[in-house]
C-alpha cells in the first residue's frame, strides 16, 4: 500500500530512491567524503554508510556554510544523495541544490517535513518525490 506524505518543496525535483534516515544533525564538514558518497563522521549513527544516490532523510544539517561546498563537490563527483528530506527549510542544503543546477546543470530535490511526518520516515523503504514536494512511500 502507498502511503502518501505531504512535504513543502524547499528545491523542487524530482527523486526515486532507498531512503537513509537518521534523526541527528549531520555536518558534512568533515563528516561526508565528496569522493564516496560515505558518511565519515565517526561519531555518527550512519558512520561508514554510503548516501550517494540515496534519498537522505537528516533533520538539519551541523555546521556552517562549508555544507553547501561539500554538496557542490558531491554532486560534481556523481556522489550526492539523490534527494534531502529535513524538518525544515535547510539554507545551506538548498543553497547546493541551487548551485548545482547553475553550475553542472545538475541539482537534487529538497524537501522539508515537519517533525512528526519526518519521524514516520525509515531506512530502506522505497520513495518517490515529486516536484511539488509529495513524498510516496511504498
Amino acid at each position: 500500500m502507498e502511503r502518501v506524505i505531504a512535504g513543502r518543496a524547499v528545491v523542487a525535483g524530482e527523486a526515486e530512491g532507498e531512503a537513509l534516515v537518521t534523526r541527528d544533525a549531520l555536518s558534512f564538514w568533515g563528516g561526508y567524503d565528496f569522493e564516496s558518497g560515505e558518511i565519515i563522521d565517526r561519531h555518527h549513527p550512519l558512520a561508514g554508510v554510503r548516501a550517494a544516490g540515496r534519498i537522505l532523510a537528516v533533520p538539519f544539517s551541523k555546521g556552517s556554510s562549508t555544507t553547501t561546498a561539500v554538496l557542490l563537490e558531491a554532486v560534481r563527483a556523481g556522489t550526492a544523495p539523490a534527494a534531502i528530506i529535513t524538518t525544515g527549510p535547510d539554507s545551506f542544503f538548498a543553497l547546493a541544490s541551487i548551485v548545482a543546477e547553475l553550475m553542472y546543470a545538475r541539482s537534487f530535490p529538497v524537501v522539508a517535513l515537519d517533525a512528526e511526518d519526518f519521524a514516520l520516515l525509515q531506512t530502506g523503504e522505497r520513495l518517490s518525490i515529486t516536484r511539488s514536494g509529495e513524498i510516496r512511500r511504498a
